[in-house]
């Protein structure tokens, strides 16, 4: 039913485009009969006139509605294959359309070696801003050494350390944007030891633990999980980070398995929490919400990036907070399809 819809259309479209053809034709069969008439001329040779004019008339028609369905359909995929169907199309008659084909196509060359250079251009770039980050990591981690190295306990000391742990995990996160931006890395799925991971992940952030007096409730979970070793390590940093931002002195974050939901791992904070019309927005790319705009801590990136490696592992990530109580991240390991981008 569609398809002879779809006909009837092109027919319809195509009677508009012959009108004046058609209206010139029946005029002159007419005119023809008026001077027959007054000229008092046999009709017979009138009639046979119309039958062989109309016979090649309707031929005449019967082509061009050919070639203009032939046409039509090639013309349905200009906007997935413009390039394929411009040179596809047939020469027109017409040299004013000819000429209109060709420059189009010569535009949509144009157009192509535009998005080629842009897509040199921004290769360039991409691998020039890793080759950076590969290299800002020396001298960050040449300042950690040193640090630990400095025996000294004095308030500047610890900020020092605290600043250079958050120079260090935005470098990460930036690292971690470009590698999830390049589809064809592989993800290594196996069976993870959920305490591994989260134990490197305090490990990292121990130091803003014990500086800002942040008690931790973890107890062994014992579980292993379907997941990427490499990218649940960078998802379980990405949220305790946040938790820690966004933890007073004194605060608690607690790490468990819900117990109502199996292979739900949940990273609980009492933070300032979240407006719940910010909520909705977290996922957004460079949304820092009302937090951000007060602490002046949030690039909008973490959640982003969060939301995106759960997609990438078949993992779901799901957010409650309140505003004043805290922040309650639950992430669910239970494996679905993973999606590649």
């Amino acid at each position: 039913m569609t398809y002879l819809k779809e006909q009837s259309a092109v027919f319809r479209g195509f009677l508009s485009v012959k009108r004046y053809e058609i209206a010139i034709y029946l005029s002159m069969v007419i005119l023809y009969g008026v001077l027959f008439i007054l000229g008092r001329l046999p009709l017979e040779f009138y009639f046979y006139g119309i039958l062989l004019t109309g016979f090649l008339f309707l031929v005449f028609l019967i082509v061009q509605f050919i070639q203009y369905n032939k046409r039509y359909k090639i013309l349905k995929y200009i906007e997935t294959q413009p390039l394929t169907v411009l040179k596809e199309l047939a020469p027109s008659i017409d040299p004013s359309e000819q000429y209109l084909i060709e420059e189009i196509n010569h535009l949509m060359d144009e157009i192509e070696k535009f998005h080629y250079s842009q897509q040199e251009k921004n290769t360039e770039q991409m691998d020039y801003f890793t080759l950076w980050l590969h290299q800002i990591k020396t001298p960050i981690a040449a300042m950690s050494l040193l640090m630990q190295q400095n025996n000294e306990n004095t308030d500047l000391t610890k900020k020092v350390r605290q600043e250079l742990i958050r120079i260090e995990n935005y470098t990460h996160m930036a690292l971690n944007y470009l590698k999830l931006e390049q589809a064809e890395k592989e993800l290594d799925l196996d069976e993870v030891e959920l305490d591994r991971v989260i134990k490197k992940a305090l490990k990292k952030f121990s130091i803003l633990f014990i500086y800002n007096q942040i008690t931790l409730e973890y107890q062994s979970l014992e579980k292993k999980v379907l997941s990427d070793e490499n990218w649940l390590l960078i998802l379980i940093e990405q949220i305790l980070s946040n938790s820690l931002k966004y933890t007073p002195k004194n605060g608690q974050i607690k790490i468990y398995i819900d117990p109502q939901q199996e292979n739900h791992l949940v990273i609980e904070d009492t933070g300032i929490g979240i407006r719940s019309e910010d909520l909705p927005k977290i996922f957004e790319k460079g949304y820092s919400g009302w937090n951000g705009k007060v602490q002046e801590k949030s690039t909008g990136l973490g959640l982003f990036l969060s939301k995106k490696i759960c997609r990438r592992l078949g993992h779901k990530l799901a957010i409650q907070s309140e505003v004043g109580k805290g922040t309650r991240v639950s992430i669910d390991l239970n494996h679905e399809i993973v999606e590649i981008f």
